[in-house]
């Protein structure tokens, strides 16, 4: 250890280390904020994904970007399921999807897919109906 005198104004004499003695951060409250924070969201996650900060961390990161992704396919997967529901029964009344969709238009009924959807679905009648309306505007 090599020590260093230097004069001071008022004081005699201070004492300098070179490197040896440094203060020590302890990071307590945030970084166990921050930890506390990640295995809350990887909790579930299987073996060390739930146990070991940097492996729980990179989980919960991934977890987050296909739940973000995943938001997006879903609203594209309904739209699918509601045209497909849509198609079939719109067929039963003699029409395709395409021209029914114009007839719609056309005709100026302003119901979306997912409602047309359970229509289809849980009123058969009603469909049919709303499918006459729009073919007799073709």
């Amino acid at each position: 250890m090599i020590i260093y005198f230097l004069p001071a104004p008022k004081i005699a004499s201070r004492i300098l280390y070179s490197g040896d003695i440094t203060m020590r951060v302890k990071r307590g409250y945030k970084a166990r904020r921050r930890r506390k924070k990640v295995f809350k969201l990887a909790k579930g996650f299987r073996g060390s994904r739930s146990k070991l900060f940097r492996i729980a961390a990179d989980s919960v990161d991934k977890s987050l970007m296909y739940a973000y992704r995943d938001r997006r396919v879903r609203k594209r997967d309904f739209r699918r399921l509601w045209i497909q529901r849509i198609n079939a029964a719109v067929r039963m009344n003699g029409l395709s999807y395409s021209r029914f969709i114009q007839g719609l238009k056309l005709a100026n009924i302003g119901l979306d897919r997912k409602v047309l959807a359970e229509l289809a679905i849980s009123d058969p009648a009603g469909f049919s109906s709303v499918a006459q309306m729009a073919s007799s505007k073709l």
